[in-house]
């Protein structure tokens, strides 16, 4: 899988995408030339998927954040797929996940207002065909948000 200077790699850019690749190769201590090569190589392999800015919600009026479950009444592959594929489309939607449990499908909405989420509610989610319900839980004020994923830089199981 990985071994403990892609872990590294992986935690040093999670916590700086702009790092410099001199600056990553020095920290992981690698020649930059190697450096560079696993990085490339852990982008073509989808482990990193893009690099991004993260943005403060309530400075770009995107402040009222939402937890939106939705079940579907009917559950066939077609009816499914037209929901993901129209909750993809969706500015609003930050994340969206298929679900155990009460609801069929998760999701994470960013909006401005109350008005502009009643709007989507009724607009976008409401009028999906197959949609049956949908309850909102509102955040009242953030705890934790983060988009770090912990990588153990020593040895894993498995690892050679």
């Amino acid at each position: 899988m990985f071994d403990s200077y892609d872990r590294h790699i992986l935690n040093l850019l999670q916590e700086d995408g702009r790092i410099t690749n001199l600056e990553l190769a020095e920290r992981v201590g690698l020649s930059s030339a190697a450096a560079w090569r696993r990085v490339k190589a852990l982008e073509e392999a989808g482990v990193i998927r893009k690099y991004t800015a993260l943005l403060d919600a309530n400075k770009i009026a995107r402040g009222l954040r939402a937890m939106l479950s939705v079940s579907l009444v009917r559950h066939m592959p077609e009816c499914k797929q037209a929901f993901e594929d129209a909750v993809r489309s969706y500015p609003e939607v930050l994340q969206c996940f298929a679900v155990t449990g009460s609801a069929d499908f998760m999701l994470l909405v960013a909006v401005e207002d109350m008005t502009v989420y009643d709007a989507f509610l009724n607009e976008k989610i409401f009028t999906l065909e197959g949609v049956g319900q949908a309850h909102t839980h509102f955040a009242l004020r953030e705890i934790k948000n983060d988009t770090v994923f912990a990588l153990d830089a020593r040895r894993q199981a498995g690892e050679k």
